[in-house]
């Protein structure tokens, strides 16, 4: 058994199993188990592994000896997640996180709890993670930022400095948000994006990836001469 202990998996789909190749290959944590809602257990095994009901888990798994982890998508822009999270601490259960040994994390970032980090990821000085966040694969978190609970990051994010992007946010594959953007609780930033400015209104579905020749030059911009 390894240093971390044990963890459960809550869910049982492709993340799930995408949680169990990286708990199981690159993390002190041993995966014992899966658990899903009862109304969805169809399958009594994965990977050689149980996979039983959510509400039974208690009993199968000591939540004093055994840690959990919910890996659920951003399925209902991110409500099932928190959902399940709550649950999981109801029953008493530790949130493991999993952070990628081929991510970088700066010793200042903060991280909550039930937090996913996939490769690749940089996470600067001064950045918070809330509770529940993933990051897939090769985003850059700009220092100072703060990703609130529950937000979800598509590949090659990148999120400049003193950012904040709230509570349950999706946010699509190549979106960059700018220096000092504020992101509502519950955006939808869609793919692409480029938000140079302020939406702190919540549940706004964000789009759009537009590049025209301003009336200022770039010399002018830049203060310096052609």
């Amino acid at each position: 058994m390894s240093n971390a202990g044990k963890v459960l998996i809550i869910g049982a789909g492709e993340f799930a199993d995408i949680a169990y190749e990286y708990f199981s290959h690159d993390s002190e944590y041993d995966v014992v188990g899966f658990a899903v809602e009862a109304e969805f257990l169809d399958v009594s095994e994965k990977f050689g592994l149980p996979v039983i009901a959510l509400e039974d888990a208690p009993a199968r798994f000591d939540p004093a000896t055994v840690s959990a982890h919910v890996a659920i998508t951003s399925t209902k822009l991110n409500q099932v997640r928190e959902r399940l999270v709550g649950v999981a601490r109801e029953m008493g259960y530790r949130l493991a996180n999993y952070v990628s040994s081929k991510a970088f994390v700066w010793r200042t970032a903060s991280l909550g709890e039930n937090v996913f980090i996939f490769e690749h990821n940089v996470v600067q000085h001064g950045v918070t993670i809330g509770d529940g966040v993933v990051l897939w694969s090769g985003n850059h978190i700009g220092h100072q930022s703060h990703i609130e609970e529950f937000c979800f990051l598509s590949s090659h994010v990148v999120v400049s400095g003193y950012c904040r992007i709230g509570r349950r946010s999706f946010i699509g594959v190549n979106t960059c948000l700018a220096d000092h953007v504020e992101i509502g609780s519950d955006s939808f930033v869609a793919i692409g994006s480029a938000v140079n400015k302020s939406f702190p209104e919540a549940g706004l579905l964000l789009t759009g990836h537009f590049a025209e020749a301003s009336r200022v030059s770039s010399y002018r911009y830049c203060k310096v001469k052609p």
